[in-house]
C-alpha cells in the first residue's frame, strides 16, 4: 500500500465526513476518483459491505488494511470523532511515508550497485579464463600462475555471496523483521515510527495500556514487541508512571526512554517529540550512507574488480616476453 496514497485519502475522507457527508457515500466518491489499485478495491469492497448494513467494525476487519488504522478508525469512531482521528492518520502516515521512501532509495542503490559489481566481475573472469584457455602457452615457455581460477572467482563469488545476503534480508520476511530493529537508519525509523502511534493513540483519548496493547500485538515477533510486553507486565502490575515500568533495552535505546519520561504527566508530548527526534535521526543516517558510505562501497567495488584486471595483464606480459624470446 501506498503511503502518500493512504494518507491523501484519509485528509479528504476527514474533510468530507465534517461537511455532513455519509461515510458510504464519502467512499463511493473518493474511489471513483482514485486510480486501480489494492487500496481502491478494499475501499470499495468496505463500501459494498457498509451499504448491506454490516457493522463499520465487522467491515473494516474484513478488509486488508493496516491493522494500526482498523484499530485506531474504532477509536475514532466511539470517541465520535472519526474525522480528527483520521486526520492524525493521514499525518501520521504522511511522515512515515517521507521517512520510508528516503530508505527505499537506501536499499536501491547498493543493491544496484553490488548487481552492477557482479555482473562486471563475473564477465571479467569469464573472459580472462576463455581467453587464457584458448592460448596454446607451453611452446613460449610460460607458466600459468598456481590458483588463477580460484583467485579470479573470488572477487565475484564474495560480491554474489553479499549480494544474496542483501536479498534475503530484503525478501524473507523473518530476516527483514530482525535487521529492521538492528541496521541504522531503518532502527531509527521505526522508533520514529512506534513513538508516532503512541502518540496518536493518547491523542486520541487512550490510555498508556491501551497504547503499549496496541504497539505489542503490532509488533509480536520482534525485540521491540518483547520488550513493549514487559512494560506493559510492569504496568500490570502496579507501576503506574512510565518512569517506573519503562527501561533501556536493545531495542528502545536510553534516548528515547530518556525523551517520555522528560514529559511528565504529558506522555502524549514525550512520544511525539521523540517521534520527531528519530524521524530526523534516520533521514540524517539515509544521508548519511548515501553520500559518504555508499561512494565508499563503489570505490572498494572498484578495487576489487582492478585486481581481477591484474592478472590478465601479467599473463599477457609474459606472453609479449615469450614472444620476444622466440624473436617473434
Amino acid at each position: 500500500m501506498k503511503y502518500d496514497e493512504f494518507a491523501f485519502f484519509n485528509q479528504q475522507l476527514a474533510a468530507m465526513l465534517r461537511d455532513g457527508i455519509p461515510l458510504e457515500g464519502a467512499l463511493h466518491q473518493l474511489c471513483a476518483n482514485m486510480g486501480r489499485g489494492e487500496l481502491r478495491s478494499e475501499l470499495q469492497l468496505l463500501e459494498a459491505d457498509l451499504a448491506k448494513g454490516t457493522p463499520l467494525k465487522a467491515a473494516m476487519a474484513a478488509r486488508k488494511l493496516p491493522s494500526f488504522y482498523v484499530q485506531m478508525v474504532e477509536v475514532g469512531v466511539a470517541g465520535n470523532d472519526l474525522p480528527g482521528v483520521l486526520l492524525m492518520l493521514a499525518d501520521h502516515y504522511e511522515r512515515t511515508n517521507l521517512v520510508w521512501t528516503r530508505l527505499k532509495g537506501l536499499m536501491v542503490y547498493p543493491m544496484m550497485v553490488l548487481c552492477a559489481g557482479l555482473v562486471l566481475s563475473s564477465f571479467l573472469t569469464f573472459l580472462c579464463l576463455t581467453l587464457v584457455g584458448s592460448l596454446e602457452l607451453e611452446p613460449l615457455g610460460f607458466q600459468l600462475p598456481a590458483g588463477i581460477a580460484v583467485n579470479l572467482w573470488a572477487p565475484p563469488i564474495l560480491i554474489g555471496t553479499i549480494f544474496a545476503a542483501a536479498v534475503a534480508g530484503l525478501t524473507v520476511p523473518r530476516f527483514r523483521q530482525a535487521l529492521r530493529w538492528r541496521l541504522p537508519a531503518f532502527k531509527e525509523a521505526n522508533l520514529s515510527r512506534v513513538a508516532g502511534a503512541m502518540w496518536l493513540v493518547l491523542k486520541s483519548g487512550g490510555n498508556l495500556g491501551d497504547a503499549l496493547k496496541l504497539m505489542q500485538e503490532l509488533e509480536s515477533g520482534s525485540k521491540a514487541g518483547r520488550e513493549l510486553a514487559q512494560w506493559h507486565t510492569r504496568m500490570a502490575g502496579g507501576r503506574g508512571k512510565f518512569s517506573e515500568l519503562a527501561s533501556p533495552g536493545s531495542a528502545f535505546p536510553p534516548l528515547f526512554v530518556w525523551l517520555v519520561t522528560n514529559s511528565g504527566e504529558d506522555l502524549a508530548t514525550g512520544f511525539e517529540r521523540a517521534a520527531e527526534i528519530y524521524s530526523a535521526r534516520a533521514r540524517h543516517r539515509t544521508e548519511l550512507f548515501l553520500y559518504a558510505a555508499l561512494p565508499f562501497t563503489v570505490v572498494i567495488l572498484g578495487t576489487m574488480i582492478v585486481g581481477q584486471i591484474l592478472p590478465l595483464v601479467s599473463i599477457f606480459t609474459g606472453l609479449m616476453n615469450g614472444f620476444d624470446g622466440l624473436g617473434m
